[in-house]
């Protein structure tokens, strides 16, 4: 297992990804299980007809992007609360470090949150001398680790069950035991003395709900609401996509996420929020602040990528793809892995920096077909993997003008498939294998990963002429 953030070693890591057996072994339970769980409940519903409508539901949001989040704004407001806007990773962590600072806020609690995952908060924090304690339970054991999440919903897929006795019983000393609801019960007391003594709580937000100003959050664990409702200050992060115009739509698509994100009908908690405690409703925050994050999002938005911004955070696209089902969320070094995160971190991150990854996939479609809002993610892989090979240098251009001149002439496609079957089966013969496990550059891209087979003597064309032509 690997945890170094860079995009652009996906090969080097799958390598050592594809050789860790325990890690196998956490994969194959955990997509496996989630999966099979996600075709069981979908199988209860209309699936196309509430598809489509969650859907409909995101694209319409999306075509209004600019009005739906200037009308949280207000809502927000009218309510009580306060709105930041951050263009970056850096302007929200600053926003967050001055909220810190006005209200003298030294101890944190947060729910989970990919958001706060992808500006690197937690880090900012700490060299700022404030302690921010993860409360979902999987997030929790992925900061006692030093680690980063490797899935979107379920952070330490992984993990086996076995490698987290071990980390409980080192790093907390845990008495020993095998049995799942003792080492949840004593993470579990553990958390009630952060709640308690916080001075203020963080969240994402699943969904932000335009006409009202309502941040929803959905959790199985009841430390969502503990860290949004008994802190004094509540600071939510959200990505602007996150956005719905109404509560019909939220109604639909809190129906889609957990379904297709962990198999079950419905989360154990629904949490709401509109803004600070009132008169009439005295439970929650004294101060809450919702800060609204682009890092990236305007970039996607309006171009032929926008499809992307509806996705729901859900992960079913993971626990569907035989890639990810092989080596894991760590190896594609981003926050977003998987098919969806193959698209969302090279345009985040900027293609350059995350190459490989529209490569990884094998474009089998199983992630649109599990995805719950039917977002079309094989078609922008190859999207991306054209802009790549645009970006590309002009020798490469060339080759593969080459390449492709020569398979669109049948009498240059013959003679070039003689001579490489006259060139691969001299070299293969000189090595002594029927395979070719080493090729010179720029051919060594291929053979540095997987073998080459020989050419055979006679292609299928020159066998056809010969046996079957009259």
């Amino acid at each position: 297992m690997t945890t170094d953030m860079n995009p652009n070693k996906f090969n080097e890591h799958a390598i050592i990804a594809l050789d860790d057996i325990q890690l196998g072994t956490a994969l194959r339970r955990g997509t496996g299980n989630a999966d099979g769980r996600r075709r069981e409940v979908m199988g209860e519903v209309e699936t196309k007809a509430l598809r489509q409508q969650g859907r409909g539901a995101k694209l319409r949001a999306l075509a209004d992007l600019p009005d739906l989040l200037e009308k949280m704004e207000r809502n927000v407001i009218k309510n009580g609360g306060h709105v930041l806007w951050a263009t970056d990773a850096a302007e929200a962590n600053q926003h967050v470090l001055d909220i810190c600072g006005k209200h003298n806020l030294k101890r944190g609690v947060k729910s989970k949150s990919m958001a706060t995952e992808e500006i690197g908060l937690l880090p900012v924090l700490e060299a700022n001398g404030i302690r921010m304690i993860e409360t979902d339970l999987g997030e929790y054991i992925v900061q006692i680790n030093e680690s980063h999440p490797s899935h979107i919903v379920m952070p330490v897929m992984h993990m086996t069950k076995e490698q987290v006795r071990d980390l409980f019983v080192e790093k907390l000393d845990m008495p020993l035991t095998d049995e799942a609801k003792e080492m949840t019960a004593f993470a579990r007391k553990l958390l009630r003395e952060e709640f308690l003594n916080a001075d203020f709580g963080m969240s994402g937000g699943n969904f932000m709900i335009a006409e009202t100003g309502t941040v929803a959050i959905v959790t199985n664990e009841g430390n969502g609401r503990l860290s949004t409702g008994l802190p004094p200050v509540h600071i939510a992060v959200v990505g602007i996509e996150k956005i719905v115009p109404t509560w019909e739509d939220f109604a639909t698509l809190v129906q889609l996420l957990p379904r297709s994100a962990t198999g079950h009908r419905m989360t154990t908690y629904v949490n709401t929020f509109s803004g600070p405690a009132r008169p009439e409703e005295p439970d929650g925050p004294e101060e809450f602040y919702l800060i609204l994050v682009d890092n990236g999002r305007t970039n996607i938005y309006g171009t032929e990528y926008t499809e992307a911004l509806a996705c729901i955070r859900c992960g079913a696209c993971l626990n569907a793809c035989p890639v990810y089902q092989h080596v894991g969320g760590h190896t594609y070094g981003s926050v977003y892995s998987g098919p969806i995160g193959a698209i969302i971190t090279p345009l985040l991150q900027g293609k350059e920096n995350a190459e490989p990854l529209p490569f990884a996939s094998s474009l089998c479609g199983a992630c649109k077909q599990a995805c719950p809002v039917d977002i079309n993610i094989p078609d922008m892989l190859l999207k991306l993997r054209r802009d790549l090979e645009d970006e590309q240098e002009p020798i490469w251009k060339i080759g593969l003008k080459s390449w492709g001149f020569g398979n669109s002439h049948p009498l240059l496609y013959e003679v070039g498939g003689k001579v490489a079957s006259l060139a691969t089966r001299a070299i293969s013969q000189t090595m002594g294998e029927d395979k070719l496990n080493k090729l010179p550059y720029p051919l060594s891209g291929w053979t540095d990963y997987r073998d080459f087979p020989s050419f055979a003597d006679q292609s299928f064309h020159a066998w056809w002429r010969h046996n079957r032509s009259s």
